[in-house]
């Protein structure tokens, strides 16, 4: 599909703009007892009786760790200049804290220096979710001690490739790891209710901070940031209460963990359900320490929410309006709705607060249906997804919102998490059972549009 119907370029977008594809460790290395690596939540969850529908895991998942230099060739090939990814924590110290994995350490070594040797700008995420189970043992992130074996953690990473990485993120979505794995219990380690979530919360939020003062501390003239998911939201009807409903969700959703990155605290008001997190688990200097000074701020944005007020939901007194029930004309194999507005409405309202340097796009894409065909896979529905997202985040930066870069999400197809391999998210086809990879389409559109 030719980009030469399209109303804008690359060029727009201006000389020093990113672009580059995400991944995320657990969902695309593999080699899960390779090379001394320890044993994640996520190991530890798909592997447990209480396991989804899909019955996957990510024990070979796109085998990155063995092919990661033909990744590497085929996301240069599509004209990205950035690679985002993860490290993974069990990888590099088995044990969460203590002895150091050297072959850990080796295999990221050798994957930065592909990098480097390819002219591609590696961006890493230090936590995209992978928790060692030996902490969460302990405790996992309801323990105050993880600020301390978190910091640890940076100062090794650090220490180690400091040298050659210049972009840092700390967290990737820190709300849905702590509302997915110790709220709602549908992702890892599976646990659930308030008393769970709130002190992983908090601590998550210390750890942005702590995180944030490691890098700058190792790390000359880092570019230090954080990643977070945000979606705009809007009410289901023009009633007082659904308004009410949206102040409650966005407080939760989108406020929750930037605010007291910027010195705001939390938003207690919106969302009094914070009151017990702030005497709970709050001690002395605490929102001091979740204060810290990014370089930017990573925004992930895949659906919109439009919320109705319900009384039967609590601690929120909201829920979710499905895009079936309303209606909505194009969803994703996620069920999500195709909504390109949200992103610029994400961009605008997080660019408001004054303390945001820069916004870098570090996740947005879409499954669909995807099915190979004589060796190829034709996916316009995805080509027409980045057109329009983009558009939008065009359409932020003319206006003077300060947008630096954006990352497809994701570099090929992968473990997905709670849903498994079934939605296909990739610019890259993976035949699992072979792991032939196939550059899709939307791989052919983005080298036309990035090369051009």
């Amino acid at each position: 599909m030719s980009t030469s119907s399209l109303s804008f370029s690359r060029h727009d977008f201006g000389t020093d703009f990113v672009w580059g594809a995400a991944t995320a460790a657990y969902q695309i290395e593999g080699a899960h007892q390779t090379d001394g690596r320890g044993a994640s939540i996520w190991d530890t969850f798909t592997h447990s009786k209480r396991w989804g529908q899909f019955r996957d895991h990510g024990d070979v998942a796109c085998d990155f760790y063995h092919r990661y230099e033909e990744d590497l060739a085929l996301l240069k090939s599509m004209g990205f200049r950035a690679f985002r990814f993860s490290l993974s924590w069990s990888r590099i110290l088995p044990d969460g804290t203590g002895r150091v994995n050297e072959q850990g350490l080796a295999f990221y070594d050798r994957l930065i220096d592909t990098c480097l040797a390819m002219g591609i700008e590696p961006w890493v995420t230090l936590y995209h979710w992978d928790l060692p189970q030996a902490l969460e043992a302990k405790g996992g992130w309801t323990n105050r001690a993880v600020i301390r074996w978190f910091s640890e953690y940076v100062e090794c990473c650090t220490k180690a490739f400091g040298h050659k990485v210049k972009n840092w993120m700390v967290l990737n979505e820190p709300l849905v790891f702590t509302a997915g794995g110790y709220f709602a219990g549908i992702h890892a380690p599976g646990r659930r209710g308030l008393w769970n979530f709130l002190p992983a919360v908090h601590h998550a939020v210390i750890c942005q901070g702590e995180g944030g003062r490691i890098i700058r501390r190792n790390v000359p003239n880092a570019r230090i940031g954080t990643t977070l998911f945000c979606a705009p939201v809007a009410p289901h009807t023009h009633s007082v209460r659904d308004f009410q409903a949206v102040a409650r969700i966005d407080a939760l959703g989108n406020r929750l963990f930037i605010e007291p990155s910027l010195g705001l605290g939390y938003p207690v008001r919106e969302a009094p359900l914070l009151k017990q997190l702030l005497a709970k688990y709050t001690s002395l200097g605490d929102l001091q320490r979740a204060v810290f000074d990014f370089d930017f701020i990573g925004l992930q944005n895949y659906f919109r929410l439009v919320v109705r007020h319900d009384w039967f939901t609590p601690y929120v007194w909201a829920r979710e309006v499905k895009p079936k029930q309303r209606n909505v004309a194009e969803t994703t194999a996620m069920d999500w709705e195709v909504f390109p507005e949200g992103i610029y409405q994400v961009i605008r309202q997080f660019s408001a607060y004054e303390k945001v340097k820069e916004i870098i796009i570090t996740e947005n894409g879409a499954a669909f249906p995807d099915h190979l065909h004589n060796g190829q896979v034709n996916d316009p529905q995805r080509v027409a997804f980045y057109q329009n997202y983009l558009r939008q985040v065009l359409r932020a930066k003319q206006e003077g919102f300060r947008v630096g870069g954006y990352f497809a999400w994701s570099l090929m197809d992968n473990f997905e998490w709670a849903e498994g391999y079934r939605p296909r998210f990739g610019l890259i086809y993976i035949d699992y059972p072979t792991q032939q990879r196939i550059v899709k389409e939307s791989g052919n559109w983005f080298r036309e549009f990035l090369t051009r």
